[in-house]
This record gives C-alpha cells, structure tokens and sequence, in this order.
C-alpha cells in the first residue's frame, strides 16, 4: 500500500478550494478549522439517508469535524463550525468501521471529510488492509478540488454530494463561497465519471430492496423561498446527470435553534436574509412536484413534506438523533458504546 506525502499537502495546504496555504502540518487551522489531525464527532448506523444506501441495515455514518463551507443553516454547525469532536487514530477509525460492518451496515458513510481527504485516504487504505470489506460513501458538499479527490479514487465506491445552487452571489452570501457552483459543478461531474452506476437488489427476511454498489447520488435541498434556484439546479441535473447519476431532491429545510457567541450569531443571522428562513410549505411543494414531474428523471428521490424537526441533530447527547433515525456506536465525548471489536491494526 502506498502512503500519502501529507506532509506536503498539510505543510502549506491548498487541497481544498479555498487553498489558503495553512501550515496545518504543525498545529495551525485552516478555514476548516482544523489541523491535520483527524477528528470524529460521532458514528452511528443511519437510516434516514436515501433507500440506496440505508437498504436494510442502515448506512455507517462517520461524522468528522471541520469544514470547507460556512453554511449559515447548516444543521451539523456544531461540529462542522464550532470544532465539536475528539481526535482519533487510524487503529480508532478502523475500530469503527468494523463495528459498524459487523453491525450490520451497508455502507461506511464518511460525512464532511473534504478538509482531510490525504489522512483519510490512509484511514481508508488501513480499515481495507484490517477487514473492512462493504462499500464506502463518501458524503460531502461538493465543494472539492478534482486533483484531491483523485486520492480517493479506488477507495470510494459511492458518492453522495450536494449541488446547493448554481448562483455565486447566493453562494457567496450563505457559504463564504462565492467560486461554489463552478467547483461543485467540476467535483460531481468527475465523481460520475469515475463511478458508473451499479444497483443490484438486497433480500432479507423476503424483502426486496436496491442497493447501490457503485455511482453517485447528487443532493439539492430546497431553499423556502428560492424557487428559481431550485429550478436551474434541476434544469442543469436533467441535461448533465440524467440517466448518469440519481438525484435526491431534499425538502427538509429547516430553522435551527443555534447557539453561539452573539457575533456569531449575529453574522449567521444576517447571511439567512438571502432566504426565506422557515419550513418549505404545501404550495412550494406543489411546485416543486410539479416541476420534477416535468422532468421526469430517470432516477429521483423526493421527500415527503413534514413539519417535524425531532431530527434535527444535537451532537452534545451521546445519540445525537431520534432512535428512529441512528443507532450510536461511537462518541466524541464517550469513546466506544459497544464491545469493541477486536481489531488487528499493523499500521499499514
């Protein structure tokens, strides 16, 4: 196996967009806010991800700490932005994906690692080197370089960006990042490129479900307010990615309780002016079935419109979701929940 140069990607780390030169290689953080220390918030099995990963036994979700984005309503911002998580070891990260695997997952769900993809690439190459044998996703915003996630070519079978919106100046106010849509663009078109679709079918106890081996699921969430976003978003998925990758048209938007430092909050608050902040209604969704109505993708899920937001994440408890959505087997402020698998780490 052969191991990354990290010192020269986190020497003066420009792996991400942003290439904002840090010398994360000796202590200091980037825009991510993170060093070149791996560190995981939690890891759990998942089943509120879509059918073609969730199937029968859930999906692996790993949720690292740190970020590329600055998301004004980002659900994770505890630990995506306010450096919420633990530090682990390749033995550690192993150690959870067995868990997880021997759990039952379908998958192991790397969640927001576009800031450390050289480390996590050697995870990954130790994990498959120690037993880990079932698919990886790799779960993100999409806002990547090419040439860095070219390291984990090989190493993810399943891809599970987001296209947010292909407007700069939306992009720029909610995401401190205003280059967004061309780079999420260049990130999902060379993932289905590198991973053509593979969905076989999975039976347990009689019960038929898709699995998806191979390809790529491009995320879009519906900003209230933003229909016209949507709109081009979707017009640019039926002419670059129909019958190429499947799309998951999410309705979930949701007002999140935040809390932080009244500057913090203050900013976040004046970035969220650029959108309607409050729950997607029955008229928007109308529109919005009627608009993929027309479209008639080849392969489309849309979520059904709820006023629930029991979901929404609070990574401080140790199950950070409702028992209907995650069953935890690892925490940053608990280490462990289950008997720890026996895992022989070489080093590798």
């Amino acid at each position: 196996m052969k191991k990354i140069d990290t010192e020269s990607l986190y020497g003066h780390c420009v792996q991400c967009p942003r290439k904002c030169g840090t010398d994360r290689k000796n202590g200091q953080t980037g825009f991510c806010g993170e060093t070149e220390d791996i560190r995981i918030a939690c890891a759990c099995l998942h089943f509120g991800e879509e059918p073609l990963i969730t199937v029968h036994g859930g999906s692996g979700a790993v949720f690292l700490t740190g970020c590329t984005l600055r998301c004004a309503f980002c659900q994770n911002y505890q630990i995506s932005q306010q450096g919420m998580g633990k530090t682990v070891t390749a033995g550690d990260f192993t150690g959870m994906c067995l868990q997880l695997q021997n759990a039952g997952a379908e998958n192991i769900n790397i969640v927001t690692g576009s800031h450390c993809i050289p480390r996590l690439a050697d995870f990954l190459n130790d994990a498959r080197a120690n037993g880990l044998t079932i698919p990886v996703c790799w779960n993100s915003s999409g806002y990547e370089s090419v040439e860095t996630l070219k390291l984990l070519e090989g190493l993810v079978q399943i891809w599970l960006p987001d296209l947010k919106t292909l407007s700069p100046l939306l992009s720029k106010q909610l995401f401190a990042a205003e280059d967004y849509p061309e780079t999420a663009i260049k990130a999902v078109t060379w993932m289905m490129e590198t991973s053509p679709l593979d969905i076989q079918t999975k039976t347990v106890n009689g019960i038929v479900k898709e699995k998806m081996m191979s390809g790529t699921i491009i995320r879009h969430l519906f900003l209230p307010g933003r229909f016209e976003e949507t709109a081009d978003t979707l017009d640019w998925l039926k002419k670059h990615a129909d019958g190429k990758a499947c799309i998951s048209l999410m309705s979930q938007y949701t007002p999140v309780p935040f809390k932080g430092s009244q500057t913090e909050l203050n900013h976040r608050m004046e970035a969220l002016r650029s959108i309607e902040n409050r729950l997607v209604n029955t008229t928007e969704d109308g529109d919005l079935r009627d608009l993929i109505d027309a479209y008639d993708f080849d392969y489309l899920f849309y979520q059904e419109l709820s006023s629930d937001t029991d979901w929404l994440p609070d990574f401080n408890r140790i199950q950070p979701f409702s028992n209907v959505l995650a069953k935890p087997f690892w925490h940053w402020n608990a280490g462990s929940l289950h008997d720890t698998v026996d895992v022989s780490y070489t080093g590798q």
